[in-house]
Parts: C-alpha cells; structure tokens; sequence
C-alpha cells in the first residue's frame, strides 16, 4: 500500500498537486481542509467547531481530526493506498498517524514536503482568494498568521519523518506539471 504525506505551507500547491498524484497511482485523497470545508458547508456540529478554528488561522484539535480520519480510512478498506493532504499538522499527529495505520497494518510510505517561499505563498493564497472564494484567503493578517502557525507548529513534522528516512523535499517553484514530475520521480525512486 502505497500511503503518501503531501506535505507544505498554506498555498504551496498541495490540494493541486494531490489530484495529479491521485491520477497516476490511484490513490485515495485525504483532504482535512476538504473534510472540514464539507461540514462547515453541511453545518454540522464538527463544521461548526472545526470553522471557529479555521477563520482564526488556528488548528483543528488534533482528536477531531483523528478521529475524522480514522472514519475516512474505514471507509475505504480497499484502497490502493491514501494521500493524507494538510495531514498531519503537528508531531502527536503524526505518531496518532502512525499508529492508526500500523493498526491497519500499514504504514507512511513516504513524506514529500513542497518548499515554496512565503513572499509566493501570500501571493498565491491572494488569488485563491479571488478564484474560489475562501474566506480563509483573502484576509493578509489570516494568512500571515496561518504561514507562522505552519512555521511554529506544523514545519516540524518534516523532522518527525526526515528521523524515518522518509521525507522528500520537493521545489514548488515553477510550472504545476515540472511540479509534478518532481513529485512522481520522488515516488517512482521508492
């Protein structure tokens, strides 16, 4: 099985990139951001309390989010494997992760990490921003403050998996497709 952490800052291309991942390996998409977007458009106590967080720039607590996750894997007993995106944010989760997929007698594959700089990110979160309208995008002081959570917070999960010799540090810069070859040669290597 075949399970990849796609890795990066808020506007680094992840949600993107996933869908040309998931395309060539068939693989299932975890998407925490797209899992909270559903219940907060769906209004659901989880939507609720995971937009109080959201809007804030702040993270979801790491039980709801694990939990979430947990139902989506049982979802899909047959999967050739899962890309987990925006997932796992900080380094309990990703031991949470760890565990969960040992315990379905799995584990993460690898970690690759899109490194793109901030000057780029803000740029791209802007006209996100304008194009699918994410509230979550258009606000500079929200995204200044979801880049330092990821810095603080979230950055150090690369060494968490860089200790398993399993983080693959990706240039984001360029062309989604010279993107995205980058990404598959760092897979097919496996």
């Amino acid at each position: 099985m075949l399970n990849i952490v796609l890795f990066g800052p808020p506007g680094a291309g992840k949600g993107t990139q996933s869908e040309k991942l998931i395309e060539q390996y068939q693989l299932k998409h975890l998407s925490t951001g797209d899992i909270f977007r559903a219940n907060i458009k769906g209004e659901t106590e989880l939507g609720t309390l995971a937009k109080s967080y959201i809007d804030k720039g702040q993270l979801v607590p790491d039980e709801v989010t694990i939990n979430m996750l947990k139902a989506e894997l049982e979802k899909n007993p047959e999967a050739k494997g899962f890309i987990f995106d925006g997932f796992p944010r900080t380094t309990p989760q990703a031991e949470a992760l760890d565990s969960l997929l040992a315990s379905k007698g799995t584990e993460v594959s690898l970690m690759l990490a899109l490194e793109v700089p901030e000057d780029e990110l803000k740029t791209r979160l802007l006209e996100r921003a304008k194009t699918s309208g994410r509230s979550d995008d258009a606000d500079p002081a929200v995204i200044q403050n979801r880049i330092n959570t990821y810095n603080k917070e979230t950055a150090p999960v690369k060494h968490f998996y860089a200790g398993q010799n399993k983080l693959q540090e990706i240039n984001g810069l360029g062309g989604i497709d010279e993107i995205t070859q980058r990404l598959y040669k760092a897979i097919d290597s496996l």
